[in-house]
């Protein structure tokens, strides 16, 4: 399985195109990198870059745009908002699939090496690729900025990891590492007072603030300043002000969203500001951020209105966005900022995509497929989505306020098993595009009809799996579409006979898929065992919807 590692490279420039182009460019340049998002601030003047792909392209991208970045920008003439020491500020690298931490950070600190033998460029290691804990937090090694870095530099405890211990004052000094996702994310105020930012910043950031008596620290036995920590665990922040925009923010690093996600965060920040007489008024984010991130999110804010949860991932993204306010300052597009949305091959998305009309064309071209398999899986999501809207309608009706809770939970379960037979209407015609592939490999030698033979069948038991799959997720959809015929609101309760009609035709179709592609497969005993548990899926299913369509049609009653 290919490995794939995030880099996100933030540069000390953030206003001139021209400059963030020609880096961006060496990015590009790199064959097996995706660069994914661009981010410039002015009043930051710094760009945060996203770029994705294998381990090695990754090195490569990432070491030229250092090298560019150092000769385009004079550190000496640079201001801005954020904290920063070099022309390539920082350089973390993230593992993104099938790559751990540990391999991630020999990338790292091969990346560091090479920048600090090569360009000689004084580079610091940081989280998890620097081997010294004392010196492992970005904000410790860049404590004092650009400005101090010159004397910083000469102490014997700041020596560079990698490349010369000499102040570079037209490039300063990069920090190169490796960590766990990163969500950079800023909260807008209503005020233009850096102090009260900073104020509310203290109030959320896990290190808070500097313990105070008669207006000086006070100190532990061992003469170190006690901090009074902050409310939300794993967050850094920030107040500045932002010219371009005319308000403060309270500017944030999530470093683990798993511990404080970015809907707890804002929620935090509201509450504190609030208490100082401030209030928030969106928010925006710098780079990227995860699909989950966003649905959890979503899901958040519709539980504190009491709104069922069970709808599109479409929805609970437009949900997250105008409650965090996210497009306040600039649109925010989900196709750009969510990384998996970046990464996804539309390839393997082609049919859902399609208009209804189109997808009825395509089907009825002289085209091979889609054909049954793919037809069984989409019927079977319209059956569970029919039951899905009786769930969010029942959760919503006047005087079941107290059940809201209940439907929002069979809701959530349909649009899983919606979810799932939409992405098996296209895997279903990529399963018979396989075995086509197969079937037109060369035979002219032995090893040929070998390789041939072996790679049909492989696509064969493909296409077998996949309409079962078929029938396992339409079976199971008709759980849902029995409790809201039994349950629901009963005006809706033809919707759920016509889910069970749709969930039957559904496991019935793809049941004789199974079974034509079961029959050009060598392996008898799986044939026999799949073509059994089928067979009795199909007769659970006859039988269960037979119960729903005499309940649908007894309270129907005419």
């Amino acid at each position: 399985m290919q490995q794939l590692i995030e880099c996100v490279p933030n540069f000390s420039e953030g206003i001139d195109l021209n400059v963030i182009n020609q880096i961006t460019a060496e990015i590009e340049s790199v064959e097996g990198v995706r660069l994914l998002n661009v981010d410039p601030g002015k009043a930051t003047n710094r760009t945060v870059v996203t770029m994705v792909g294998e381990p090695n392209a990754v090195i490569e991208a990432a070491f030229r745009a250092v090298k560019k970045a150092g000769e385009l920008i004079d550190m000496s003439k640079h201001k801005g908002e954020h904290p920063r020491m070099g022309a390539t500020d920082v350089c973390p690298l993230i593992p993104v699939a099938n790559i751990s931490m540990e391999e991630t950070v020999k990338y790292a600190q091969a990346l560091a090496k090479r920048v600090g033998e090569e360009l000689q460029l004084p580079v610091y290691l940081y989280e998890a690729a620097q081997p010294d804990k004392k010196r492992n937090n970005l904000s410790v090694i860049r404590a004092g900025e650009y400005e101090a870095f010159s004397k910083k530099i000469l102490l014997p405890e700041w020596k560079p990891d990698y490349g010369p211990a000499e102040f570079d004052s037209k490039r300063g000094a990069t920090v190169i590492g490796a960590r766990d996702f990163l969500v950079a994310y800023n909260v807008n105020l209503n005020t233009t007072s850096t102090r009260r930012a900073n104020a509310i910043a203290f109030d959320v950031r896990e290190a808070g603030r500097a313990k105070l008596e008669n207006g000086k620290p006070v100190k532990d036995e061992n003469g170190k300043a006690v901090n009074i920590p902050g409310s939300l665990k794993a967050v850094k922040a920030i107040g500045w002000f932002i010219e371009e925009y005319g308000i403060a923010q309270i500017s944030i690093n999530l470093t683990n969203i798993n511990v404080t996600p970015v809907h707890i965060a804002f929620d935090e920040i509201c509450k504190k500001a609030a208490e100082r007489g401030i209030r928030v008024t969106g928010s925006e984010l710098v780079g990227l951020i995860p699909l989950k991130a966003m649905l959890d999110a979503g899901k958040y804010f519709l539980l504190k209105q009491q709104r069922s949860t069970g709808v599109s991932e479409k929805e609970l993204i437009k949900i997250a966005i105008k409650s965090m306010g996210l497009d306040e300052l600039a649109p925010f597009k989900p196709e750009q900022r969510i990384i998996e949305y970046m990464l996804a091959n539309k390839a393997d998305s082609k049919l859902i995509g399609l208009t209804l009309s189109d997808f009825a064309d395509e089907t009825a071209s002289e085209s091979a497929a889609p054909g049954g398999g793919s037809i069984a899986a989409y019927v079977g999501a319209l059956g569970v989505s029919l039951a899905t809207m009786v769930a969010n309608l029942s959760a919503h009706k006047k005087g079941w306020d107290e059940r809201w809770l209940e439907f929002s939970n069979w809701a959530e379960k349909g649009e899983q098993y919606k979810n799932e037979l939409l992405k098996l209407v296209d895997a279903d015609t990529k399963a018979f595009n396989q075995i086509m592939t197969a079937f037109a490999l060369p035979k002219g030698t032995a090893e040929e009809k070998i390789l041939r033979t072996a790679a049909i069948q492989k696509a064969t038991k493909y296409a077998i799996e996949i309409p079962f799959k078929v029938m396992q997720a339409a079976h199971g959809s008709l759980q849902i579409i029995k409790a809201m015929a039994e349950t629901g609101n009963p005006n809706s309760v033809s919707d759920a006979g016509v889910g069970a009609l749709c969930a039957r035709s559904a496991v019935m179709g793809a049941f004789m898929n199974v079974r034509i592609n079961a029959a050009g497969y060598d392996d008898k005993v799986f044939v026999t065992t799949i073509v059994a548990k089928g067979a009795a899926i199909e007769k659970e299913t006859t039988e269960l919807e037979a119960a729903i369509l005499q309940l649908v049609n007894e309270k129907i009653g005419i």
